[in-house]
């Protein structure tokens, strides 16, 4: 298996985990909708929506840390980073993550094993309303979380010393943009000529390439 392969496939674990990470979103929709619809209309509030919702937010927040890593999609200071080269990119990228990335995020994982071991162990139960829902499930998505974005996190260090030997960013595994949106939009709408269709198309495209050129390396489809 080569150094591309590796580095697609754990994109592919991260982005798993994302997107099944993101149905929880349907999931604390219909929480807030049942809630303010008994809360206002029925004047019958849930206590334990308020604890459910939160629970469900933070999971989906943390499980999509990865995702987010693996689509290069963390916000970054970039009005340094992207008049850069690739193999400075590279060179501070490999420093921070070292320095940094590693450490915080191993120290996440090594104090959220405990921190999730003693909630399973007393079958903690939240302590924010009366009577509150267990809460033990929902931190084990602490270290599960850290374990993802180390794991991410090793593959751009792969990517970073990759780049230093190539002076090209590693290609990503390509997922759904927005500029797929448009183009279906587009392509849908009846009052749109196909001339000007293709400029916009175009020019939305232009600007896709743009920001990826500020971030590092290119897409490759599945």
């Amino acid at each position: 298996m080569n150094a591309q392969r590796i580095l697609h496939t754990i994109d592919g674990i991260s982005t798993f985990a994302g997107k099944a990470a993101a149905w929880l979103i349907m999931g604390l929709m219909t929480l807030v909708c049942v809630e303010v619809f008994k809360r206002y209309i029925m004047n019958m509030p849930t206590a334990w929506i308020f604890d459910a919702s939160n629970m469900m937010y933070g999971t989906l927040f943390m499980l999509c840390g990865a995702y987010t890593l693996a689509q290069n999609g963390h916000v970054r200071g970039d009005f340094l980073y992207s008049s850069m080269r690739p193999r400075t990119q590279a060179a501070l990228d490999l420093v921070l993550y070292i320095a940094f990335f590693l450490p915080g995020i191993a120290a996440l994982v090594y104090a959220g094993w405990d921190y999730a071991g003693d909630s399973w162990r007393i079958r903690e139960h939240s302590n924010v309303t009366a009577d509150g829902p267990p809460v033990y499930h929902f931190k084990a998505m602490i270290p599960l979380a850290g374990a993802l974005l180390l794991l991410q996190g090793g593959a751009e260090i792969m990517r970073a010393v990759i780049c230093l030997q190539t002076g090209v960013w590693p290609s990503r595994l390509k997922d759904v943009s927005e500029i797929d949106v448009v183009e279906e939009q587009l392509a849908a709408s009846e009052h749109v000529d196909d001339e000007s269709r293709k400029i916009a198309i175009a020019h939305a495209q232009d600007i896709e390439e743009s920001a990826r050129q500020r971030g590092m390396g290119g897409e490759v489809n599945r």
